[in-house]
């Protein structure tokens, strides 16, 4: 009679670990370690949540590869560096290997994206003055993860490229 309810308590908690892990993943793709640490929140054993996590992974509902690029693209509309994605990356438990390879083709375009993301946000800076725009600029551009000298040189190319238009109906 025990090892029955046992047997049943064991398949209740597999059942519940696979709808946990489906719903989370329905919501937005996720990295094994952090449905670990969900299925842990949820008082999961951890050797049930371990073979749950295998299984998916065997089945190939959970890939941290396609979970790092997905966000990885998300991260670029958004304007966010390299450095930061890879922060991101550490953090949801991605491998370094994974990591540096989903982030690889990132390195040629830091200036270009730091430039496009000045441009966006200079629209909206375009009534202050020069000084105030260039401040304003430097600080979205260091939150997002840039370097000092990418960030400048993309505050002097947006504020140049403002000025351009101007210039160009005298």
């Amino acid at each position: 009679m025990k090892s029955q309810k046992l047997a049943s308590s064991q398949a209740k908690l597999e059942q519940r670990a696979r709808n946990v892990l489906l719903f989370q993943l329905s919501k937005s793709p996720k990295t094994a370690q952090e449905l670990s640490q969900i299925l842990e929140k949820r008082e999961i054993p951890p050797e049930i949540a371990d073979e749950a996590i295998e299984r998916f992974i065997e089945v190939g509902l959970i890939d941290d590869w396609v979970t790092a690029q997905s966000l990885v693209s998300y991260r670029r509309s958004q304007y966010k560096s390299k450095r930061v994605i890879s922060y991101e990356l550490q953090k949801k438990g991605v491998d370094d290997e994974l990591i540096a390879s989903a982030t690889a083709e990132l390195d040629d375009s830091e200036q270009d994206l730091a430039n496009r993301a000045a441009e966006k946000r200079i629209r909206s800076l375009k009534n202050l003055e020069e000084e105030v725009v260039r401040r304003r600029l430097m600080g979205y551009l260091q939150r997002r993860g840039f370097s000092g000298g990418i960030c400048s040189r993309a505050v002097t190319f947006a504020i140049d490229g403002l000025k351009l238009p101007d210039d160009a109906h005298s």
